[in-house]
């Protein structure tokens, strides 16, 4: 494994979005995914590695292409097209809300020498806030670009964002405000 200090997360957006308000979450989610599929760019572009956490939906015994293939059957499936992730990007299913509660992610980003994340996907107002929480205890630096995620309501999204940036030191710059390289230089 290549050693690295910088990870792209993306949570969560291999997603069915069939439930109470996944409609709303869709509708905020795909203007920003177009905005995440630029920052991924530049991500690969720089090295970085790209790892996806996403939940289970309770297929505990599927790869990741059966749950791909499972997720594209609901009305998200405009979301996952533009967002799929390579063969290289790396891939962790989780159980509840937190990348971090009950999964490998911390195994992951100390193997690969990772100090410094960019958390990004869906929702922003539960499970990239709660990863988010998670990560500022692991004493991460946090990078969390407004522009790259979404939730049900923008006042949810914008209530989350708030947070971070109060409680746990999270910067919150748009993805095309800053240089990826410069963005943890202090």
């Amino acid at each position: 494994m290549q050693q690295q200090d910088t990870a792209l997360i993306i949570i969560d957006m291999i997603n069915k979005l069939d439930f109470s308000g996944g409609e709303d979450l869709l509708e905020n989610s795909l203007p920003m995914s177009e905005n995440l599929q630029g920052l991924k760019k530049v991500i690969k572009e720089e090295g970085y590695p790209v790892i996806y956490v996403n939940d289970n939906f309770g297929l505990w015994q599927d790869n990741v292409s059966d749950l791909i293939d499972e997720c594209r059957k609901g009305p998200g499936e405009p979301l996952i097209e533009k967002i799929l992730p390579d063969e290289d990007d790396y891939f962790i299913i989780k159980p509840k809300h937190s990348g971090f509660f009950g999964t490998q992610l911390g195994i992951l980003l100390n193997q690969l020498g990772v100090k410094n994340l960019i958390l990004t996907g869906i929702a922003g107002d539960i499970c990239v806030l709660f990863t988010a929480n998670d990560a500022y205890m692991r004493e991460y630096n946090l990078w969390v670009p407004s522009d790259c995620i979404a939730s049900e309501s923008e006042a949810g999204n914008s209530s989350a964002l708030s947070i971070m940036e109060r409680s746990l030191s999270v910067d919150t710059r748009e993805s095309n405000q800053v240089d990826v390289k410069e963005i943890f230089s202090y």
